[in-house]
């Protein structure tokens, strides 16, 4: 890669002509051409319908709660129902991202989003009909699979047709249509959840709707000209190319993206699996492991270390002043509730709740009996069996407890969001799309993807076995240790890739895993601005120790 970056700036030395801009003694900043570069309009195009992915995962994640407080009832779903309907579409888009890859090699990328949002749409119809419970599972099945697809591809396509100046703007546009979707998800769950007969069906059945206009969308825009060239395809990658960039001359960037897939072509070490090519390449192994570390540690973490000890104080407050419990009636069912002495043990315990008076903040005669299987929503036996909500019955608290310091948990959650959104929420994908290679890019995002998604499904089966024996203060405690981890991760691991073509990142990965915070191989270098004969102005690349 490295005699691919001196045959480029020899490439441009001996074009012809060169006259430098302003004084020859003048330094330019290498980010200031991208700043006064144009910005097609036809980028933004891609993007958006590209991004339609990330709105349909997020809709999907966040509509399936709403969802569920309806079907629980209508359709009588126990416990292990109820997990298997949220946890079969995150099993099968981690399965369905693994595969993504090979999928995004032999397909490209524009095929596999059309697949996604006709899979998507499949999913989607499937669940707005269901009769049954069973039939309700294979379309969650069915929805899973199309995200997964959509969760690798989108950010891959959205890099490789992005100006380097706008790649990471344009590929965090997809996580923010995931917030955008979660958030119409709630609107549309609060706004059908007074359709008590068949609500859930317009809740899950209008996810339909972005993914046929991503459909139709994509039907008319084109590949990515970067895998237009590994295929060999190259007329049709410059038009793209050109057509993307808006009119602008492109003949630096096509040669420099066909060279660097040429050289990659002689560099590759045989055949077999590209997964095991990636393995055996010292800097793809590096950018492997440091793209499934991202996405591992968002899942484990999601967030700096200051907002989860947030968080993990105050539940710790609300457990140290968990209310007494200071009724215990006789149990017909003979159960484990009875013997709890405040709600911090009994809220822990899945099979019981609190049931109390409140006299403003004083809480008095409690007590924690068993929950009603059929429906959390009331207790099984007792004066908190009968769901009525007048204002002399006694509350019911499943899950929770009350306490005075839920305000510091609340904050908690609203800080996490606020740092994750624009942080860890975003960046894993926008660093995996841009890290690899051409010919690692597919495989190495589906693996990083499969990872996001494996994680995923781990922490939403670990973590009410880990507050039950760390309590709920105990288990964001160790989220929180997690949360430095990364962070050392982060500092250590991850160079910077601003302002750099996919085709230069490698060179990040050359050296050493971890560099400990050492600057990247580019963070010295300065730009002029030079003529040649028959282009545009083109940047010429000089290390500091050779400027005068």
């Amino acid at each position: 890669m490295s005699n691919l970056m001196a045959s480029r700036r020899q490439k441009a030395g001996d074009d012809g002509e060169r006259s430098l801009i302003g004084p020859p003694s003048r330094h330019v900043d290498e980010n200031l051409p991208d700043r006064d570069a144009p910005k097609p309009l036809f980028v933004y195009l891609l993007a958006f319908f590209s991004a339609l992915g990330g709105f349909l995962f997020g809709y999907d994640t966040g509509v399936v709660s709403g969802a569920m407080i309806l079907l629980k009832k209508e359709m009588n779903l126990n416990a292990l129902w109820q997990e298997l309907l949220v946890s079969s579409t995150v099993g099968a888009a981690a399965l369905s991202a693994l595969s993504g890859g090979y999928l995004n090699g032999w397909l490209g990328r524009r095929i596999c989003i059309l697949v996604a949002s006709f899979i998507f749409t499949v999913g989607g119809i499937i669940l707005s009909l269901a009769p049954d419970k069973v039939v309700l599972l294979v379309g969650r099945i069915t929805v899973g699979l199309g995200i997964g697809i959509a969760s690798m591809t989108v950010p891959v396509y959205i890099a490789e047709v992005s100006p380097p100046h706008l790649r990471g703007q344009l590929v965090t546009i997809n996580s923010l249509f995931i917030t955008g979707g979660q958030f119409i998800a709630s609107v549309i769950d609060g706004a059908f959840s007074y359709v008590r007969q068949d609500g859930w069906r317009y809740m899950l059945g209008l996810s339909c709707l972005p993914s046929v206009l991503q459909f139709f969308g994509f039907i008319f825009l084109p590949e990515s000209p970067r895998w237009l060239l590994q295929k060999g395809r190259s007329l049709e990658a410059h038009q793209v190319l050109s057509q993307i960039r808006g009119g602008q001359n492109i003949d630096e960037e096509y040669d420099t993206i066909r060279a660097s897939i040429e050289e990659e072509e002689k560099d590759l070490n045989g055949g077999g699996p590209v997964i095991f090519r990636i393995l055996r390449h010292s800097p793809t192994r590096r950018a492997l492991i440091v793209g499934c570390g991202l996405q591992m540690f968002q899942q484990l973490s999601g967030i700096n270390t200051v907002i989860l000890a947030l968080l993990a104080v105050g539940f710790l407050l609300s457990a140290q002043n968990s209310p007494p419990i200071t009724l215990h009636p006789l149990d017909p069912q003979n159960s484990t509730c009875r013997t709890y002495g405040s709600c911090e043990g009994c809220m822990l315990d899945p099979d019981c709740g609190f049931c109390f008076l409140e006299n403003g903040t004083n809480v008095y005669d409690s007590s924690c009996v068993p929950v009603n299987q059929s429906s959390t929503d009331h207790a099984a036996w007792g004066r908190c069996s009968n769901g009525t909500e007048a204002s002399d019955n006694p509350i019911w608290a499943y899950n929770y407890c009350p306490s005075s310091y839920s305000w510091i948990v609340l904050f908690g959650l609203i800080l996490y969001l606020a740092f994750f959104a624009p942080g860890m929420g975003p960046m894993p994908w926008t660093v995996n799309s841009e890290i690899y290679p051409l010919w690692a890019r597919s495989t190495g995002n589906a693996c990083s993807a499969g990872v996001n998604w494996i994680f995923n499904v781990l922490v939403s089966l670990t973590f009410l076995h880990v507050a039950e024996f760390l309590t709920y203060y105990g288990a964001f405690f160790l989220y929180t240790g997690l949360a430095m981890l990364g962070l050392i991760f982060v500092l250590g691991c991850l160079p910077e890739t601003k302002g750099l073509q996919l085709e230069e990142i490698e060179n990040l990965f050359a050296g050493q895993l971890c560099s400990c915070g050492e600057p990247s191989p580019n963070s010295n270098r300065h730009v002029q601005y030079i003529r040649v004969k028959g282009s545009n102005y083109l940047p010429s690349d000089n290390d500091a120790s050779d400027v005068e």
